[in-house]
Parts: structure tokens; C-alpha cells; sequence
């Protein structure tokens, strides 16, 4: 998870919006009702919590572009994700939540990584730990393989996964 605005880097290495297909994204996330606007290169990102090229979000749209990596576009709509709808309904910015929900969130765009075609869980680890996403054991993969029960609990408790790591396909409702 992201520990100040000081911890972001702009890698160059990372994944970015411009390096997949958009569609491809597009049709995820629309599976749980949250939809991508897809800026011009050197545009301001609405919503955007640690400023540009991270993604913006703004009620269920997710704002990027180009040079937006993926795990700050599949961060954020994570964090839609995993909120509360009427936390969802004044969505500008700011997604507040607690460490365990931030937690799941980070958990969740793992997850969600693997059903981008072309990118694997691995790969987006290797990009959190780039940014400079900070865990208690050091690194995103050890976080998540060793450290990260709660958060896959929480995911499973609120019915965004199956028992068995499945994404359900929808919003946090309670």
C-alpha cells in the first residue's frame, strides 16, 4: 500500500494503459459496473488522489490515460470495487476506507491482474513493488503469499471472491 505521496516513482518499466488493450479492460471492469474514460495524453486526470499519470475516480468511472500504469487504474477500481454504495454514491477522489479495506484492495487488483490478457499476478506485484507500493514483509509477493489472509477474508466475508479466489463480478453492497 501506498504510505505517502513521497513513495510514488514514475518507472518506466511499469505496465501502462497504453501498452494493453483497452478494450479488453474496458469489458472487465464493466463487469462490475464501473466504466474507463480514456483521456488525451497530456490532460489533467479528474479524480486523481496522487496526480498525474495515476488513475482518477470519480463515481464508477475510472479516469486514465495513456501513460496511467495499470496498477493505479486497477487500484482504483478496486477501491470502487470494495466500498460501500453509499460510499460509491459521492465517489470524487478520496475512497477513504480503513487499513483492511486498503488492504483488500491491493489484494483484489492482484486477482484482477490475471484476467487482463497479457498480464499475470506476477507481473503486476513486479510493477507495485516498482512504484513503490510498502508492505510489512518488504515486497508485494511476499505480502500477498504470506501476509494476506485478512485481506483475502475481508474480500470473501463482503462477497467480492469465492472461497476458492474467484472474483464474484460485483460491488461491495453492505
Amino acid at each position: 500500500m501506498l504510505t505517502s505521496a513521497q513513495t510514488v516513482h514514475t518507472n518506466s518499466d511499469v505496465l501502462r494503459v497504453s501498452d494493453l488493450a483497452i478494450d479488453s479492460i474496458r469489458g472487465l471492469l464493466a463487469r462490475f459496473q464501473l466504466e474507463i474514460v480514456l483521456l488525451a495524453h497530456d490532460a489533467v486526470i479528474d479524480g486523481s488522489y496522487w496526480g498525474e499519470p495515476e488513475a482518477g475516480l470519480v463515481g464508477n468511472r475510472i479516469h486514465v490515460r495513456p501513460d496511467t500504469p495499470l496498477h493505479s487504474l486497477l487500484h482504483e477500481a478496486c477501491h470502487a470495487i470494495c466500498m460501500t454504495a453509499d460510499r460509491r454514491a459521492s465517489l470524487h477522489t478520496d475512497a477513504g476506507g480503513n487499513d483492511l479495506e486498503e488492504s483488500a484492495v491491493c489484494y483484489l487488483q492482484i486477482e484482477l491482474a490475471a484476467c487482463v490478457p497479457g498480464v499475470t499476478r506476477q507481473r503486476l506485484m513486479q510493477d507495485m513493488d516498482s512504484w513503490g507500493y510498502s508492505f510489512r514483509l518488504g515486497n508485494t509477493a511476499s505480502w500477498f503469499q504470506n501476509d494476506a489472509s485478512d485481506a483475502r477474508d475481508w474480500l470473501i466475508a463482503n462477497g467480492l471472491l469465492t472461497v476458492d479466489g474467484s472474483p464474484r463480478w460485483n460491488q461491495r453492497q453492505a
